[in-house]
């Protein structure tokens, strides 16, 4: 889906030039001759006028394709972050990142001199994650292994964390113009109906693009097989009458490109409540935490929370979120630290890919005493005698109010950027014109959003 390094013929195709058609008298392999899907014979392509293909698709993307940032300017690093982007997201949702990204992290060397908590803000709403983590380490890697230089060797991008088949295929063609598949979810929609495939799997999905890819303009050609599929051959409703290979098609002349490729069943997704913590501080400040980096939204900020378990009510699981969380940051502080009654907020959902979470908010006012409220021990980790308390229930320290204050300067240290200064800090404390500086991902955006002005 990039724009080609590879030296492009002087003369376009106009517009309204027609496609090419198949040759009068060409005849199309009975459906009973085509394999099933755990294998394909080798001479599935033998009847395809190979050429004839490439030059259609080529023509098709010189008179139609779409005006993309990252198809101005084939470079390696810029076609790279636009292939990871556009991985689970749609290219019109992934442009506006990819503006902001190259203005953010223009070369390989800005992108790894970064640090993590710059490259997730970034990324924030982008989903998927794990794509900017393998990013950011595969920088780093390059730098140090390649002087800062993307490698143009497909088996070198592969050992690049992130980097799979496709991608390197893409980068290869496009960037080096290397005559390299890429096989993408879009170019095994196209396959499989050209070919008339039900299941294909991808091995064989990588032989048939290899036998198309051309010497001249790889990167063109792969790219056309993706904006066919993108914009012409999509999954529902294909617009076969502007197809530029619909001769060629087997599925069509079947009548099967409705069912090409074969549906996978769709899984129910799995569903949970998560008590949601919004701690407000005395002055205003927020209690934010750090996920995990391994699992989903890995290393993003987030409020505290906690799933709901079984007969256990929202507001039980969103206090024991913050007893959990107040308990870490109050450790070197004195006596209990009173967390107010909760005030529920509302909630919202998300889905993610592969679950679907429902956000029960409620916001506990740090500091206040009364009906509700819960004396937070120190080192309390949900629950349990902390180092101010002799198991007795004797508290030592301040009141209330003052460890409120004490607690919330015990939050993670800023740096001067004004965003979580090292990976060691797991919790920050964040007045409100600092949370732009945090990488939240869209569901916490939409918890933040239930807060009143």
């Amino acid at each position: 889906m990039q724009g080609a390094r590879a030296r492009r013929p002087a003369a376009s195709t106009p517009a309204d030039r027609p496609f090419h058609r198949r040759r009068a008298g060409a005849s199309f392999p009975r459906r009973s001759d085509i394999a099933g899907p755990e294998q394909v014979r080798d001479d599935v392509t033998d009847t395809l006028d190979r050429d004839a293909v490439r030059r259609a698709l080529l023509d098709f993307y010189d008179a139609r394709r779409r005006d993309l940032p990252w198809r101005r300017d084939p470079d390696p690093y810029r076609v790279w972050v636009s292939e990871v982007m556009c991985q689970q997201t749609r290219v019109e949702t992934a442009v506006p990142y990819f503006k902001r990204w190259m203005a953010r992290f223009p070369t390989v060397d800005a992108l790894a001199e970064a640090p993590i908590d710059d490259v997730l803000h970034a990324w924030a709403g982008l989903g998927y994650y794990r794509r900017a983590h393998n990013l950011h380490r595969a920088a780093r890697l390059v730098r140090e292994r390649h002087g800062g230089r993307i490698p143009g060797d497909p088996e070198a991008l592969r050992r690049l964390p992130g980097v799979g088949d496709y991608t390197a295929g893409a980068i290869a063609s496009i960037a080096f113009g290397l005559p390299e598949p890429a096989v993408d979810g879009n170019v095994r929609r196209v396959l499989s109906r050209l070919h008339d495939l039900p299941d294909p799997g991808a091995a064989e999905l990588r032989r048939l693009a290899a036998e198309l890819v051309p010497a001249e303009r790889p990167g063109d050609f792969n790219q056309a097989l993706m904006e066919l599929g993108a914009t012409v051959c999509t999954p529902r409703s294909p617009r076969c009458d502007r197809c530029p290979i619909a001769s060629y098609c087997r599925a069509r002349a079947a009548g099967t490109q409705a069912e090409r490729p074969r549906p996978k069943p769709s899984k129910a997704i799995p569903e949970d409540d998560v008590g949601t913590a919004i701690i407000l501080a005395p002055d205003g400040a927020l209690l934010l935490v750090r996920r995990p980096e391994d699992g989903l939204l890995g290393g993003l900020w987030e409020f505290p929370g906690e799933v709901v378990a079984a007969g256990e009510m929202p507001e039980d699981a969103a206090r024991r979120a913050a007893v959990r969380a107040l308990g870490k940051a109050v450790a070197s502080v004195p006596g209990p630290a009173p967390l107010g009654p909760a005030t529920p907020l509302g909630a919202v959902v998300h889905t993610f890919s592969h679950r679907r979470i429902t956000y029960h908010a409620f916001l506990f006012a740090l500091g206040e005493a009364g009906a509700g409220a819960t004396e937070v021990r120190q080192g309390a980790d949900g629950g349990g005698a902390g180092a101010g308390d002799d198991g007795a229930g004797n508290r030592s320290g301040a009141g209330g109010g003052s460890v409120a204050n004490e607690v919330r300067g015990r939050g993670a240290r800023l740096d001067d950027a004004g965003t979580p200064g090292g990976r060691a800090h797991d919790r920050a404390w964040v007045g409100t014109t600092e949370l732009p500086g945090f990488a939240l991902s869209a569901a916490q955006r939409k918890v933040l959003a239930l807060l009143p002005d």
